[in-house]
């Protein structure tokens, strides 16, 4: 129904009134949309229009966009959303300052777009009014009428007087809004500001990586209501990524720490080759590599990579269960975050590198003053025996190789001398000497021995140990008494020589560990493996290059050799001079069989020193069992080692072992006393 007709003096005083209440309204109203429903309400009475439409310009794209649409129930104008400056009649009517009016809308030829949207809903005449202030140009005010014509010259004005009214409204709604988001977006600068100030206050203060990501995730989880955050690192072992460290205290187990995620197929894979942040949706969570997050319910992703000198180290990965939740500028914020944590990482890695090596410097330096200490009595390998030459040619061969070998030969043959000379020969010179006899360990200590433990792995483990295999990186690995490993340790012990790879006590990280095998044995290892004590698969992962030392009696050439090196050792020592060594007495040493070997003649030796007066050496020889003879003579042989154990136990105040302890003083082994003791008879307390 058109607006009732009114003499002039009360149309005009109506009109003013209306103004009025556009005035009053625009003063009461921030919101656009609730100014244009009043204010079609009050135009009603003196404008005909079915449908009242506002509209904003876009300048830079030269684009009209729809803001708000009142309309009457019997009408439903589907105004596009945007249009083109030159398919809107409201840059016309903006440039020309003027209202553009169609008064017969089957008529119009300017603007079809406009006219067929119109005439598809039986709009018959239209008026867009331009909206602009001093200060800019804002869009349209737009009248829409079921009639022809139904906006006369007088109402046409009118309607300028409300669009200007309604300009100044729009402006002001504008500028409320931009400084609403102005705002907004200055609060969001604020907390990525404050989030980064954190962020960069734990790179400084955490040296701890997993540490330092809680730190950060904590951080970021209150910024942005996030629902999942990770670390995946690059392990150039397997050319994949590896969650390090994980943040999501909701998931359902679907993603777990330290599982392998591939570089080909995967969200992460996308931007660590590419190195250049990206956020993803549900529709690129359809690969097998990313049905984990499919199935976590997680629908929007965004990862950005952690690049360190040039170097990419992996991605950092934040996630949502909301669906489009990250913009452009937040992956612009987190690449920021993801080159904080690279530097971090740096750090923290560097850092437990230099503590791990001076540990390891730490325990090779203790390590080694034992060494110094117990074993400087053996400089070098004495003798020029046929059978000795042809053994250290066969060290010599293969020294340089890296091969496994395996020492065979009786107790105190100088197994450890020729494992030294390996060692020496090859390109692992400079590497560290490990040696563990495994004959001297309980066996329930054997394994902490091998491959160290963590802090609380067992009853007494107070601290971190580090193993002989982590020690011997780089280096070579001296197993005596290989044999004496328990068949429960053997399969962890094969899985180090063909993995070069193993766990700690305690701990489920794996170690790699690039140390060569030499193992030495006094007993038949094949005799064993027939008789299920020792593994057939390890016995011949060892047995790659054996060796087999020959005992004494059959170099009794180089005896004299040997004899006169312990003679100025000892007296050295013992600040004694001894220059001559009766000829009987050397016949008799090299009849003697030797059945303890160098060991035993060593101590034979230093006990001869021991009671020597003069500088003549005065060896007990009525002790020595002569070459081939049987009975009275051994037991003679036993009678002077058990004297001999009684007399270090008086010495030692009944200690066995430790640095003033019976073993020590006798030059033997704690174990290989033990075992003397118990087959003589002799008590540590006399």
């Amino acid at each position: 129904m058109p607006p009732p007709r009114l003499r002039e003096p009360d149309a005009a005083q109506a009109r003013y009134e209306t103004l009025l209440e556009v005035a009053e309204s625009i003063a009461s109203h921030r919101q656009l949309a609730t100014l244009i429903a009043d204010l079609g309400r009050s135009l009603k009475r003196l404008v005909s229009f079915d449908f009242i439409s506002l509209t904003l310009i876009d300048p830079k794209e030269r684009m009209v966009r729809l803001h708000v649409l009142e309309t009457d129930r019997q009408v439903a104008v589907d105004h596009p959303a945007a249009l083109p400056a030159d398919d809107s009649p409201t840059f016309l009517a903006l440039e020309s300052r003027e209202p553009y009016y169609i008064p017969d809308v089957a008529g119009e030829r300017r603007f079809p777009i406009i006219r067929d949207l119109l005439a598809t809903h039986g709009i018959q005449s239209y008026c867009t009014l331009p909206l602009y202030t001093a200060q800019r140009d804002l869009g349209g005010l737009h009248f829409g009428s079921l009639q022809k014509d139904s906006y006369p010259p007088e109402s046409i004005e009118f309607m300028q007087e409300v669009a200007r009214q309604v300009a100044l409204a729009v402006d002001n709604a504008l500028s409320h809004e931009a400084a609403r988001v102005y705002e907004e977006q200055l609060a969001l600068e604020r907390d990525r500001l404050r989030t980064l100030l954190e962020i960069n206050n734990a790179v400084v203060s955490c040296l701890d990586s997993q540490t330092l990501f809680q730190t950060i995730s904590t951080s970021l989880r209150l910024t942005f209501g996030l629902d999942y955050a990770s670390l995946l690192i690059y392990d150039p072992e397997v050319r994949a990524l590896r969650f390090q460290m994980l943040d999501f205290p909701e998931g359902m187990g679907a993603i777990r720490e330290d599982a392998l995620v591939p570089i080909e197929g995967s969200l992460a894979g996308q931007v660590f080759q590419t190195r250049e942040g990206r956020t993803f949706g549900p529709g690129e969570m359809r690969t097998k590599a990313t049905q984990a997050l499919a199935r976590e319910g997680l629908l929007s992703v965004c990862c950005a990579p952690l690049i360190f000198r040039g170097d990419a180290l992996g991605t950092l990965n934040v996630a949502s269960r909301q669906e489009g939740f990250f913009t452009p500028d937040d992956v612009r914020f987190f690449t920021q975050v993801a080159a904080q944590i690279a530097i971090a990482l740096d750090n923290a890695n560097s850092y437990k590198r230099i503590e791990e090596l001076n540990a390891h410097l730490e325990e090779e330096k203790v390590y080694l003053e034992d060494e110094i200490r117990t074993d400087n009595r053996f400089e070098e390998i004495i003798g020029q025996s046929r059978v000795l030459r042809g053994v250290l040619k066969q060290v010599e061969t293969v020294a340089p190789t890296d091969s496994t070998v395996l020492i065979c030969g009786e107790t105190g043959t100088g197994k450890e001398l020729l494992a030294r000379a390996i060692h020496d020969l090859s390109a692992r010179r400079q590497g560290t000497f490990v040696k563990l006899n495994c004959a001297a360990i309980p066996t329930g200590l054997l394994e902490s021995e091998m491959f160290g433990h963590e802090r609380g792995a067992f009853t007494g483990a107070i601290a971190q140990r580090i193993g002989r295999f982590e020690l011997a990186h780089r280096g070579t690995m001296f197993l005596d008494e290989v044999g004496e490993i328990p068949i429960e340790l053997q399969t962890k012990l094969l899985r180090v020589l063909q993995e070069r790879e193993f766990e700690r006590l305690g701990s489920s990280k794996t170690i790699r560990t690039d140390a060569r095998l030499v193992a030495a044995t006094n007993r038949d290892l094949a005799a064993m493996v027939e008789a299920r004590e020792f593994r057939a698969d390890l016995y011949y992962r060892i047995n790659v290059f054996p060796i087999t030392v020959p005992p004494l009696r059959d170099r009794r050439e180089d005896i004299p050799l040997l004899v006169r090196y312990f003679v100025q050792q000892n007296a050295r020592r013992m600040h004694k001079r001894i220059s001559t060594i009766p000829t009987q007495a050397m016949q008799a040493l090299t009849q003697y069989d030797w059945p303890g070997n160098i060991r035993e003649l060593q101590n034979f030796i230093e006990r001869a020193v021991i009671v020597s007066a003069g500088p003549a050496l005065d060896a007990p020889i009525r002790e020595l069992k002569r070459a081939g003879a049987k009975g009275p003579a051994a037991v003679t042989m036993a009678s002077a080692e058990r004297e001999a154990i009684l007399r270090a136990l008086r010495e030692s105040g009944g200690r066995v072992g430790g640095d003033q302890g019976a073993a020590a003083r006798l030059g033997l082994k704690r174990t290989t006393l033990q075992a003397k003791m118990r087959k003589l008879g002799v008590s540590a307390k006399g």
